[in-house]
């Protein structure tokens, strides 16, 4: 039987195969959200641990948060937090080459046409500073300053700035455990050996465990990892490989001390053959070092990782190993994958968490209460990959657009062929600097776009509408921008005292933080 309409009664049970942030995500909410309408139970083994899929997000975590019940101050001191107003990439478009992709407004629109498009026709002048000048998240973010957004003044560059967190995976993962065990949520500990499908429908009927207990289900959620137990091994789902464009497919991931200020941003160095980031924890800062093995050893990549810290070391680096890629379908029959078991893209957005959020949200909009139906199912498949394809693209622009080609690995990716919906985009932008949405689902919106494409390099010339507005008021106005911006920038509170304010976390052992990848 395929993915067609099933007849059975409704649902009763929510078995999650799988701990970690997935697990514990998937838990929390449900749990929230059903209050109590269904069994639900999570198993996981201390035995295998979890790779940890993130320390830095994005800002729809927020909306994540709020459904959960999520006191945000709370979360932050429970998880040694603190704030991201977005990513600083050092060495992407040529090696001392910086800037920032933040999160947030760029300036602001004049008439009809957006501030990067006025900034273009001065920069080409000579007229215009660095394009981090013009967004006040970029700009809080290098001058290391922090502040809650003000929604109560429209018309000032604080109502739209925009954040979200770095925060330590297992702690957060515990954080959600703690509250989803309140709520009902039943843990089962045990190493899963087998799961059985039923002969008559092929639906999932339940797995055994390493000490013979057999734990059934009427959905059954994969958070199971790169594993993929389920939908990989019991449902026989095969993967799509993304390797001709992503070639990085090795990670080693070390926690040091924490050094200096705490920057309120992600930071990614690219590499000879990869990239490194540093996240920022009020306990310690996380680090790790993205390669492609095939032109890196993994002595070497260690080396460069080691060498790269900006503190001492607390731990021995950490391997990972994954495919870029995503299964066929993320839901079959009665098995939904999340997470890691779902589908693998690198960290360089901090999207992993974010894949998981809304794979919980469509489950949840999809969700099977009265029997599994197959334009449900199909419907969720359909977002899925759209979804994953979406930020693919973002994240091979990287790559893509960039003027390196001082190593093998940057030579490949600068000319390598890349798939037709990202060519007509980089096309389309480099024609008149415009980018249109392809759909409600997409996650990376217009200001993120123009920053990485910008900020990488490409050539683009600016909207022919913008010489409709004579020269001296355009210039006047991008200018007023500038100074705003700057202005409401050095009125904020640090980031170190915003948190000594609000959040600060109580002291505890790095030992006591598992170290997790990005």
């Amino acid at each position: 039987m395929t993915n067609t309409d099933h007849p059975n009664p409704p649902l009763k049970t929510i078995t999650i195969v799988g701990g970690g942030t997935a697990g514990w995500m998937t838990a929390a909410l449900l749990s929230r959200l059903f209050l109590g309408a269904y069994t639900i139970r999570l198993m996981e083994s201390e035995e295998i641990g979890t790779i940890g899929v993130g320390e830095a997000t994005i800002p729809a975590i927020r909306t994540f948060n709020g459904l959960a019940g999520i006191d945000e101050y709370e979360m932050v001191r429970a998880t040694q937090a603190t704030f991201k107003l977005g990513i600083e990439f050092r060495n992407w478009r040529s090696p001392g080459h910086s800037y920032i992709h933040g999160f947030g407004k760029i300036g602001q629109d004049l008439y009809w046409l957006h501030c990067h498009q006025f900034w273009l026709k001065e920069q080409a002048a000579g007229r215009a500073k660095h394009l981090d000048h013009y967004a006040l998240n970029t700009l809080a973010a290098r001058m290391n300053r922090f502040a809650m957004p003000d929604p109560s003044n429209p018309h000032s560059p604080l109502a739209d700035i925009d954040y979200a967190y770095h925060f330590d995976a297992s702690l957060f993962a515990r954080f959600l455990r703690g509250r989803a065990e309140a709520a009902g949520v039943e843990r089962i500990e045990g190493r899963i050996v087998a799961a059985n499908r039923r002969g008559e429908d092929g639906f999932l009927d339940h797995v055994m465990l390493a000490d013979g207990r057999k734990i059934d289900g009427d959905l059954f959620v994969d958070c199971s990892g790169m594993r993929g137990l389920l939908i990989g091994d019991a449902m026989g789902v095969g993967y799509e490989d993304w390797s001709q464009w992503l070639l990085c497919d090795r990670a080693l991931a070390v926690p040091s001390a924490r050094a200096g200020e705490l920057t309120p941003y992600t930071r990614s160095t690219a590499h000879g053959a990869g990239w490194q980031w540093r996240i920022p924890l009020q306990h310690r800062t996380g680090n790790g070092h993205v390669y492609a093995s095939r032109f890196v050893d993994d002595d070497a990549a260690a080396a460069t990782l080691m060498a790269h810290l900006d503190a001492p070391a607390l731990d021995t680096p950490r391997p990972v190993r994954f495919h870029p890629g995503k299964r066929h379908r993320a839901w079959e029959r009665n098995v939904v994958a999340l997470g890691l078991a779902g589908g693998f893209l690198e960290p360089l957005e901090s999207t992993s968490i974010h894949l998981i959020q809304t794979g919980i949200l469509r489950l949840i909009a999809l969700f099977p209460g009265r029997g599994f139906n197959a334009a449900d199912i199909d419907e969720y498949n359909r977002q899925t990959d759209f979804e994953y394809r979406d930020v693919r693209d973002f994240i091979i622009a990287h790559y893509k657009v960039t003027e390196r080609e001082d190593t093998e690995f940057w030579r490949y990716l600068k000319h390598m062929d890349v798939p037709d919906s990202l060519t007509e985009r980089l096309d389309l932008f480099a024609a008149s600097a415009r980018f249109f949405m392809h759909g409600k689902a997409e996650l990376f919106r217009e200001e993120s776009w123009v920053q990485v494409l910008l900020g990488q390099g490409l050539k683009a010339h600016y909207d022919p509408m913008v010489d409709m507005i004579p020269a001296d008021q355009a210039s006047a106005f991008l200018k007023d921008v500038e100074e705003v911006i700057a202005d409401v920038a050095a009125g904020l509170p640090t980031h170190e005292a915003f948190i000594a304010r609000h959040c600060r976390a109580p002291a505890m052992s790095v030992a006591a933080g598992q170290q997790s990848s990005r």
